[in-house]
């Protein structure tokens, strides 16, 4: 029998009418290709049944013992401790940490993941929101054989690894504290209404009331400017103060509130404080993270702890084991148990 010659990026460019090197390119997820030019070029690899050879692949590419790390918000005391466990972990086993930052958009996620595959880094983690383009192309990289390990963020993508904090569990015990000290009129800020079926953290809030037979409000859900042409894919203080300003303005407004995290929860704190009411006895407050400053706020902040260090240690773990692997790996998922801290900003509602 005759064996069938294997398809080469030569023979992509040829039927597709580009260069091997734009071929190449598209391939691999690496460098810029017009969106007409990357249809072409993935059309010519179907209808040929083209498939890279990893060995070659393996040969080619020289490892640099360095690792990208694509954050959010960077004053979120979060992606600081984040960073550090990640930093730490590799530093320990002979790899250099670049940084990027994606705050806002698809479009950031894009330019830092093309950024460190032009870097020739030897995997990436990812810790920012998921949207559409940036999974997009995230999902060609990971098709590359870049190691790939995403922290938080949802991306079911057979070769990356993930790993997070029961986003959805930590929400639902902190509304359902907030419930069992006997409130019913509940705000969450740090996120729209339309957000519930991406974010965990509403979504738990969300089955909190469910189980509990409470009427979903949605005024009471808030967190971005309705005219915000661009919403940050964090919530920040800015964020909470604002939101907190819209539930007071409410004519019936609530007893309680569930912040998306810690820094959204100061700002709320902010915004109680300078309409002279008072926490928790007008307003019980509940944060998410258990940053550093949680414990000391006035009154301490009872907040949903996540292990944010321990978060980091695993994602690097995953990392260096995909780096390493001499044959594919299978995914892995962890979850990561989150803990309730009650401190001074929650107390039973006035009956």
């Amino acid at each position: 029998m005759i064996r069938k010659k294997q398809v080469t990026l030569n023979d992509i460019a040829a039927r597709s009418g580009v260069a091997a090197m734009t071929v190449s390119r598209v391939v691999n997820g690496n460098g810029y290709v017009s969106e007409e030019t990357r249809e072409k070029v993935l059309a010519a690899v179907t209808e040929m049944n083209y498939r890279r050879n990893g060995l070659a692949r393996s040969l080619k590419r020289q490892k640099t013992e360095t690792v990208g790390l694509v954050l959010g918000d960077l004053s979120n005391p979060y992606s600081t401790e984040l960073a550090n466990a990640v930093r730490e972990s590799l530093s320990a086993q002979g790899f250099n940490l670049f940084i990027c930052i994606s705050e806002h958009s698809g479009k950031e996620d894009i330019a830092a993941f093309e950024a460190l595959v032009d870097h020739n880094v030897d995997g990436i983690i990812v810790a920012t929101r998921s949207n559409r383009d940036g999974n997009e192309r995230l999902d060609r990289i990971a098709d590359s054989d870049l190691p790939i390990v995403v922290v938080g963020r949802d991306f079911p993508h057979k070769g990356v690894d993930y790993v997070s904090a029961d986003n959805f569990t930590g929400g639902f015990e902190a509304t359902q504290h907030l419930i069992d000290l006997g409130h019913r009129r509940i705000g969450f800020i740090g996120a729209a209404f339309e957000d519930r079926h991406s974010l965990k953290r509403l979504q738990g809030y969300l089955k909190a009331l469910e189980k509990h037979d409470i009427a979903v409000d949605e005024r009471l859900i808030t967190g971005r400017s309705e005219s915000a042409a661009d919403v940050p894919g964090y919530s920040t203080e800015k964020i909470g103060y604002e939101g907190m300003k819209r539930l007071l303005s409410l004519p019936n407004r609530p007893t309680a509130a569930f912040a998306r995290n810690d820094l959204t929860a100061f700002g709320a704190i902010a915004a109680i404080k300078e309409a002279g009411l008072s926490i928790p006895n007008d307003i019980a407050i509940v944060g998410f993270d258990d940053t550093p400053l949680a414990s000391h706020t006035t009154p301490a902040l009872t907040t949903v702890r996540q292990p944010m260090r321990l978060q980091g240690q695993i994602a690097a773990e995953m990392l260096l084991r995909r780096i390493r692997a001499v044959e594919d790996v299978r995914r892995e998922d962890r979850i990561l148990d989150c803990e309730l801290i009650v401190r001074g900003s929650t107390v039973a509602a006035k009956l």
